[in-house]
């Protein structure tokens, strides 16, 4: 039984790397059946595209995506790994959007999409270096990967290299809260009553004060680590994330149903 919402956000999937919980997310678009989709930047990760590396569970993702744009409005808003995509903006295929950011009117508010890496330094200056740090953070997930599942057959709890030195970093802790503000500000002066980022991994939904206004803040988060997104249904907005023990007890519930099926039963009577 799929859950109904309005609309769903997600972004930072980074299809194509090694990083992306494809798997994760496929079961959580198999949970679901939105009304409109919006894919808020880094979906398919062109700066690491491999030919040789685009297994099963990431092309069943894009299937899934593809098959909704021909039935729902399906908004793909570039982001800085998947830029060359940004010339191609305005193009329409069906229900399928491509745009570099997002303008709406919901119940009466607007809001505003955008992936966000325009307020990265390194994006506009030394994208070289913004490449080089993607290509270092690709390794710590790998690595990160590896020990998770060392620590998944010891029957001990996952653990996250990035999240962790994100967190501890002060650095990395100013300046995400930097890019809240500045995201923050700027959809103050232009009007807006929300503001919907992805970029930083760092899935947030909470109301900025400023001297000039405020203004609902909402980031989708990411599916390499925090495996998160945002749904907006019966007028709320609310953040999701994913647990892995809910599919399964569902996986288990959906066996018991089919082995206690008459049919089944009857089958296995013969």
């Amino acid at each position: 039984m799929r859950r109904d919402a309005d609309i769903v956000v997600i972004s930072d999937l980074h299809l194509g790397t090694y990083g992306c919980k494809a798997k994760e997310l496929r079961q959580y678009l198999n949970s679901i059946q939105p009304k409109m989709l919006i894919l808020n930047g880094d979906i398919i990760d062109i700066w690491s595209f491999k030919k040789r590396y685009f297994p099963e569970d990431h092309m069943h993702v894009v299937k899934q995506i593809i098959k909704w744009s021909a039935k729902i409005p399906v908004y793909y808003i570039t982001g800085n790994h998947d830029e060359a995509l940004r010339k191609y903006a305005e193009f329409n295929l069906g229900h399928l959007h491509l745009v570099n950011n997002l303008e709406l009117e919901i119940n009466g508010e607007r809001y505003w999409f955008f992936h966000g890496d325009i307020f990265d330094a390194s994006m506009n200056y030394a994208k070289w270096l913004a490449k080089l740090g993607g290509a270092g953070y690709d390794l710590l997930i790998a690595t990160n990967n590896l020990l998770n599942w060392v620590l998944q057959k010891m029957g001990r709890n996952r653990m996250s290299f990035s999240k962790r030195i994100k967190n501890s970093v002060k650095k990395a802790v100013k300046y995400i809260s930097d890019f809240e503000a500045t995201a923050a500000s700027i959809a103050i002066e232009k009007k807006f009553d929300y503001v919907v980022c992805g970029h930083i991994h760092q899935a947030q939904l909470r109301e900025i004060k400023q001297d000039h206004g405020s203004v609902t803040y909402m980031n989708s988060g990411d599916w390499v680590e925090n495996l998160s997104a945002l749904e907006f249904h019966r007028e709320t907005w609310q953040l999701y994330r994913y647990e892995q023990a809910s599919f399964e007890e569902k996986e288990l519930i959906d066996r018991w149903k089919k082995s206690s099926s008459p049919q089944f039963v009857a089958q296995n009577a013969v």
